[in-house]
């Protein structure tokens, strides 16, 4: 199987691309991460979303450690080709390393940053 599709990606001068994780149901943003080749092409692959971690330089499978997996429902790039966008059923609800749904849980009000999420689960209990 021809790997063009990766090719048509326009990556990063670091080989990286943004992607964003949306709920396939609701539509919600749950979270924005970067992905590499390998990333994209293990999330094809598996059907499991998979990421590039800048800060720990490593790729990384969402919900390895917290169990919090993401099952990848559809792969899709915008029309600049430089933007990716997975359509997920989130494992557990919980996207974001806070233990809430989605990592874009604070809303400017009044020039302030307010919580408007609950954290659904303690932090300190899925990460050990």
């Amino acid at each position: 199987m021809s790997d063009q599709w990766l090719e048509e990606v326009k990556w990063t001068t670091d080989g990286l691309a943004p992607a964003i994780a949306q709920d396939a149901a609701s539509g919600r943003v749950l979270m924005f991460a970067w992905m590499n080749r390998e990333a994209l092409q293990k999330t094809r692959e598996t059907g499991e979303a998979y990421y590039w971690s800048r800060s720990r330089n490593k790729l990384w499978h969402k919900g390895e450690e917290s169990g919090h997996v993401q099952k990848v429902c559809s792969i899709r790039i915008d029309c600049d080709a430089d933007v990716i966008l997975l359509a997920i059923e989130q494992a557990g609800g919980i996207a974001c390393h806070t233990g809430r749904e989605s990592c874009f849980y604070r809303e400017l009000v009044g020039g302030v940053w307010v919580a408007k999420d609950a954290v659904l689960k303690d932090p300190r209990e899925i990460y050990s």
